[in-house]
């Protein structure tokens, strides 16, 4: 049974793009996943997406992927929302993973905008519509550009939002203007997928986010989202500021590679990464090191 949703926040508000533990030698780390899923659920995440681009989904294979989504499920799918990355630019892939993520027992989808090949605006509604049209779950965009190639239009989002079962929208598109456009326009709910804009995009109407950083200061980010949410600006801000050094440092590099440095340094599980995606240099873990103590994260 997944955990309580509303319209306004269906997946809720403080959510952690997992990653994937491997074991040394490469091989999908089960065990791993689920004590790390634990871990994040324990502290204070509503929700994990699992199998998104922090869990260096493009080299996971299907079975892996499902694998995955089962042993989270299992680990904390009584206590939290379990959302399954499902994202390609094959919307028969796409659809497929879908269908095997419900069937698993997923609670939610996240669909990322297809990448490399730019489709039309008409070719993301499409796309879209038929991964929402293949299952009975809600389901989440991610609306990347900086990655994918291809912005999703305003006048696109709102179109989608017309689907019963596409119920919210990861925001990592860096414009505020238009995300506050888009909000109003289309009702739906809306999540900040850029960390560092967390707190500006709940000050024009997101309910919630999906982080990064959440690996390591979960318990700071869900007091900077309730005391938004209680009406003390100046917390929240305290909060925003106290946790920029996180914010740029764990973006210094590829996001994932600073991450799983991150956990290991703190013990948990993690596990190496698997190519094109590299582990960091000496100096760059010394750099990390710097920047999560600026931020106040213990080591």
């Amino acid at each position: 049974m997944a955990p309580i949703s509303t319209p306004q926040t269906p997946f809720g508000r403080v959510l952690t793009a997992m990653v994937t533990p491997f074991t040394a030698d490469g091989a999908l780390d089960l065990d791993g996943a689920q004590r790390l899923a634990s871990h994040l659920v324990d502290a204070g995440n509503d929700g994990l997406i699992v199998n998104g681009t922090t869990g260096e989904s493009p080299t996971t294979s299907d079975t892996e992927k499902d694998q995955l989504v089962r042993a989270v499920l299992e680990a904390v799918g009584d206590r939290a929302h379990v959302v399954a990355g499902i994202g390609t630019n094959d919307t028969r892939h796409s659809v497929e993973l879908a269908r095997t993520a419900e069937r698993t027992g997923a609670h939610g989808l996240l669909a990322v905008t297809p990448y490399y090949n730019k489709p039309p605006q008409e070719g993301l509604l499409r796309h879209f519509t038929a991964i929402a049209d293949s299952t009975g779950l809600p389901v989440m965009l991610y609306d990347i550009p900086g990655r994918s190639g291809v912005p999703i239009d305003t006048e696109t989002l709102v179109r989608l939002a017309e689907h019963p079962r596409i119920v919210a929208n990861k925001d990592a598109k860096g414009d505020l203007g238009r995300a506050s456009w888009a909000i109003a326009q289309s009702g739906l709910a809306w999540y900040s997928g850029d960390d560092m804009l967390t707190l500006p995009l709940l000050s024009v109407g997101a309910v919630g986010f999906v982080s990064v950083v959440g690996h390591m200061v979960t318990p700071d980010l869900r007091a900077l989202i309730e005391a938004h949410l209680s009406g003390d600006v100046q917390k929240a801000t305290e909060i925003h500021q106290k946790l920029l050094p996180v914010f740029t440092g764990m973006f210094r590099t590829q996001g994932v590679i600073t991450t799983k440095a991150a956990l290991t340094l703190q013990g948990h599980p993690a596990g190496p990464l698997r190519l094109p995606l590299v582990e960091l240099t000496s100096q760059e873990t010394a750099q990390l090191k710097l920047d999560l103590a600026a931020g106040g994260v213990q080591l």
